[in-house]
């Protein structure tokens, strides 16, 4: 259950005037020390992979570690995909688990721009997913920042972002008014004039990246204009790296496990003091009351087969499952045969999808049209299809003291 709607999430940060934040994660101390601090904060909290630190860890591998600590967490917690780049990625992040996507192609033209989120949005939309979309250019000085985000920085401009926002209906916008990413030389000037006209001329939920280095009086007037969501991550590395060199100089011969030892600890201290200067520690009760429950959909389909032999049916199912997992929402498809023989029904189909409102574009995506009239309605029949929601996320679905199911007969 503390998976969570991210959208409802940011908007209850917005409406009642706190941030939430979004710590991006490099490896398991990250994420343990992330959820571990918002636990004790009684905190909701983002969950970020970013594309750019794809380098550093493979992300089909990271992400059922992150989807895991959120489903057993007892705060409501988000999981975001940061700085995705391209279409296949966001496809792809939303399919192994991601509730949210930050679309950045803030390096490109208005009119490039509003073209690309809106290629994104209308996806994840189909998804029940929100995007956070990026109007300006947010520049890094040194270091890694440096490095994934070249060049000059370009503040937002309120006329652009109003352009923006409404042509790509965008949930969220992510500004530049003087923040940078990764490490800061000086101390940030902010530009909480121009952020003040953002705020009244979109009237969304602004986010900020490059929450590294601002002090406690930013953050507040952050707040104040609009900025529901804050990203985090070069502050934690800093801090990462600086206890893991505090320990060679006493632990010189140490392992790896020696020298990192401690680091978990560093980071999940700088992350309970950013959840208390944001506003967000002890709100985690009232999110949960008050937010929608990330609930996956399961879509069974079983059925006996007609004019086709074991092999023909064995290809069906492979070119099937090829067919299905390409639309945006699925997450999983499972076809198989029944085991005992006799069966009422020999063949089945599971089809996992992210929300529910993936389910309504599933049935209107041109795959499902040739899965369905061209390899599953010519050869199917007695067919049964039902659409599951899991019980475990909410005792919503349950009536009576059974549970509810919609059942459709001879669909697909």
């Amino acid at each position: 259950m503390p998976l969570i709607n991210m959208r409802d999430m940011i908007y209850h940060a917005y409406e009642n005037s706190y941030a939430v934040g979004a710590f991006d994660l490099v490896s398991l101390d990250f994420l343990e020390a992330v959820i571990d601090s918002a636990e004790r904060c009684r905190a909701p909290v983002i969950l970020s992979i970013a594309e750019p630190h794809f380098a550093h860890f493979d992300f089909e591998l990271m992400m059922p570690a992150v989807e895991a600590a959120a489903k057993r967490a007892s705060i409501p917690v988000a999981i975001q995909l940061d700085h995705a780049s391209d279409l296949n990625t966001a496809i792809k992040a939303i399919g192994l688990g991601c509730n949210g996507v930050m679309f950045d192609a803030s390096n490109l033209s208005l009119h490039e721009n509003i073209s690309a989120t809106k290629e994104i949005v209308d996806m994840a939309h189909n998804c029940g997913i929100p995007v956070i979309g990026e109007q300006g250019y947010v520049a890094g000085i040194e270091g890694e920042g440096a490095k994934q985000h070249p060049g000059e920085s370009i503040l937002t401009s309120p006329a652009e972002a109003c352009a923006y926002v409404e042509r790509t209906g965008i949930d969220f916008l992510a500004v530049s008014i003087g923040t940078v990413q990764g490490r800061m030389k000086s101390k940030a000037k902010l530009d909480f004039t121009r952020l003040k006209q953002l705020n009244q001329a979109v009237n969304i939920p602004l986010v900020i990246h490059g929450g590294s280095g601002l002090n406690e009086d930013q953050f507040r007037r952050l707040i104040t204009h609009g900025v529901a969501k804050i990203n985090y991550f070069t502050g934690l590395s800093d801090i990462a790296a600086q206890t893991m060199r505090e320990k060679v100089k006493t632990v010189a011969a140490g392992s790896f496990t020696d020298l990192k030892q401690g680091v978990k600890e560093a980071i999940g201290k700088e992350v309970e003091r950013c959840l208390k200067v944001w506003g967000s520690a002890g709100r985690a009760a009232e999110v949960l009351a008050q937010c929608e429950p990330w609930t996956p959909i399961e879509h069974l389909i079983t059925y006996n087969v007609e004019q086709l032999d074991e092999w023909d049916a064995n290809i069906m199912m492979n070119e099937g499952r090829r067919i299905l997992s390409e639309i945006p929402g699925v997450r999983e498809v499972f076809a198989g045969e029944a085991i005992k023989e006799g069966a009422k029904y020999r063949f089945c189909w599971m089809v996992r999808f992210t929300h529910k409102s993936a389910v309504e574009s599933y049935h209107a995506h041109p795959n499902h049209a040739i899965f369905s009239d061209k390899l599953l309605r010519p050869y199917a029949r007695d067919k049964l299809s039902i659409d599951f929601k899991d019980g475990a996320t909410t005792n919503a679905f349950f009536v009576g003291g059974s549970a509810s199911v919609r059942l459709t007969r001879c669909s697909s």
